[in-house]
């Protein structure tokens, strides 16, 4: 499958954010990877549809909207208002699952699930036929800058056979400690969408490091 980098805005400078979002582009990033947390579903707080509404007018880029809030559902709209490409909610937030990602889809937006590392892949298996792309956390949620978590690699595979299995060729998705080393290993497990922050935004060459992550 084709491989995807979407640098997270989480770790960019924020003073300069709209210079950051055109280093990246300019850099070969295909899509734009949004973190919004609400410091209830995780222990953090970064931005909501209103930072992005505005970003909206800085880029073209793919808006991958990670939505790390408690019910989810209550946001669609004003992220679909703000221009967002996709939502993608998480297992855990909502109680409706399957009502949640069907809104998301009638707003005219791509839909995914997200799961945080413990949670077993069985929590999506009755949604992957409904979604566009699964997200699987290789760190738990909350913060930028964390280790990458080795244990979710077997994860990355056993998915992606369960989509082969059911004829899907479904985006994989991997966000949390991503560089070159890691890159690998979730390309190699199965995986063709990448998050990364601060190896794409920490480095003076982000075009490079996209680059490497892609190879």
């Amino acid at each position: 499958m084709e491989i995807k980098i979407a640098p997270s805005i989480l770790t960019a400078d924020f003073v300069r954010l709209a210079d950051e979002i055109k280093k990246i582009e300019k850099g070969g990033a295909d899509w734009l990877h949004v973190d919004v947390m609400d410091g209830v579903f995780v222990p953090n707080l970064t931005f909501g549809a209103p930072v992005v509404k505005k970003l909206r007018g800085v880029t073209d880029l793919f808006f991958d909207c990670h939505l790390m809030v408690e019910s989810p559902e209550k946001y669609v709209d004003d992220f679909k208002d703000a221009g967002a490409d996709q939502v993608v909610v998480h297992v855990e937030a909502t109680k409706h699952l399957h009502r949640c990602i069907e809104y998301i889809k009638s707003k005219g937006m791509k839909a995914g699930i997200a799961l945080n590392p413990a949670t077993p892949l069985s929590a999506a298996e009755e949604m992957l036929p409904y979604v566009d792309i699964i997200l699987l956390m290789t760190v738990n949620p909350g913060f930028g800058g964390q280790s990458f978590i080795e244990s979710v690699l077997p994860k990355i595979t056993r998915l992606r056979k369960m989509l082969y299995d059911a004829g899907l060729d479904t985006d994989i998705e991997v966000d949390g400690g991503i560089n070159e080393k890691t890159g690998k290993m979730v390309r190699k497990a199965g995986a063709n969408v990448l998050v990364a922050g601060s190896y794409v935004y920490g480095v003076k060459d982000a075009k490079k490091a996209i680059k490497i992550l892609r190879a």
